[in-house]
């Protein structure tokens, strides 16, 4: 029987990112095994001498790699093992080991174009300062709002978040509104949710809120429930395993690089408001997206609005920039993509979830919008 691999993790599974990435690495040495896993306590990364220990423990238990986060990202010492080392950044990448990173600047982009289809004119972002991650996700959504012409407000925080709650609801306040805000991730944008509430301020009317992370218990202790990006963080831990299952084989501590990216917008009730200012298209909209899995009739629509077929079209195509039935059309696109990434449900089961009835057509439909099959798409970015 061959010899588990033995991993130290030096991970504090608070966070659903954690244990995201645990799970995926979990799940490669399941298939690849076996694997032993011990797991550290997180102040090792704090404690003055935690370096020391971690070297002292690896040699004793004979580790074949480290996988963690360290307050260093070269932490010397831990070079003297000679075995594969993966770190987490955090305040910036290691150059000494392997690094766990993700897409951040293509995070913020992502978070820009979610809200320019909202049609908002003023935004704003709320971060970490001196947090890699945090940086460059404020940063991409700030360049993409500047190619359309608009700026961002910017409130970054170093230090405990209690001492800074009233800098932030004071910023909060001053912000016009309506403002889309994006957060750096899901903890901060709880923190906003919690401030919001305590300054009379009303999520999604007059803050329009999203997170990173889909971390779920961030997300749904909020009222109104947060809207969050979701990360590919468990293929990203497969990935981690296989890569270190190649360097332990090889015998290499060759550093390599895990990015993780952003795999679509899981839409909770904090972003549920679109900047429409007539209440009758408002009311459509809102109607088409909680109805996206029904049939959908010109009847049903025509009853939300004391309006001819003829002027409830006319309005919705200037407030919206398209027609009724095209927009209809590219929400269940956008929430067919999202499913077929985040679930491993048969393509004719979610394509049925967002409404489409036809499986021949829905495939040349999102060839169309997609440039690529279901299929296809799935396999590219899953």
């Amino acid at each position: 029987m061959a010899q588990p691999r033995k991993i130290i993790l030096l991970i504090d599974i608070a966070s659903e990112f954690d244990r995201k990435l645990l799970r995926g690495i979990f799940r490669y040495s399941k298939e690849n095994g076996p694997w032993q896993f011990y797991r550290m306590p997180s102040w090792y990364r704090w404690d003055e001498d935690g370096e020391t220990r971690i070297l002292e423990w690896a040699r004793r238990w004979e580790a074949d790699a480290i996988v963690g986060r360290w307050n260093s990202p070269d932490a010397p010492l831990l070079k003297t093992l000679g075995i594969p080392i993966a770190l987490q950044n955090y305040t910036s990448r290691s150059t000494a080991y392997s690094v766990i990173t993700g897409d951040y600047k293509g995070t913020g982009e992502l978070a820009a174009e979610f809200f320019f289809k909202r049609d908002f004119r003023h935004y704003a972002y709320f971060g970490l300062k001196g947090v890699v991650w945090s940086d460059e996700r404020g940063e991409g959504f700030e360049s993409r709002i500047g190619t359309a012409g608009f700026g961002v407000d910017k409130l970054e925080i170093e230090g405990p978040e209690n001492e800074s709650r009233m800098a932030i609801a004071q910023w909060l306040t001053s912000l016009p509104k309506p403002c889309a805000l994006f957060c750096c991730d899901d903890a901060r944008a709880l923190l906003i949710s919690e401030i919001c509430k305590l300054e009379g301020l009303s999520v999604p009317e007059d803050i329009t809120l999203l997170g990173v992370d889909n971390d779920e218990l961030f997300c749904e202790i909020s009222d109104p429930p947060i809207s969050s990006i979701e990360l590919d963080v468990e293929s990203g831990g497969e990935t981690l395993g296989r890569l270190l299952d190649e360097r332990i084989t090889e015998g290499s501590g060759e550093p390599f690089t895990v990015v993780i990216r952003p795999l679509g917008i899981i839409e909770r009730r904090s972003t549920n408001r679109h900047n429409i200012e007539d209440e009758y298209v408002l009311k459509v909209v809102n109607y088409l997206e909680d109805n996206m899995a029904s049939e959908i009739t010109m009847a049903d629509i025509l009853s939300l609005a004391p309006l001819s077929r003829r002027s409830l079209e006319i309005r919705f195509k200037e407030e919206t920039g398209t027609s009724i039935w095209q927009y209809l059309l590219s929400f269940r696109i956008e929430r067919f993509s999202r499913l077929l990434l985040s679930s491993t449900k048969p393509l004719k089961e979610l394509a049925f979830e967002c409404g489409f009835r036809d499986a021949n057509n829905i495939s040349r439909t999102f060839r169309h919008y997609k440039g690529c099959s279901p299929q296809e798409f799935r396999q590219k970015y899953r």
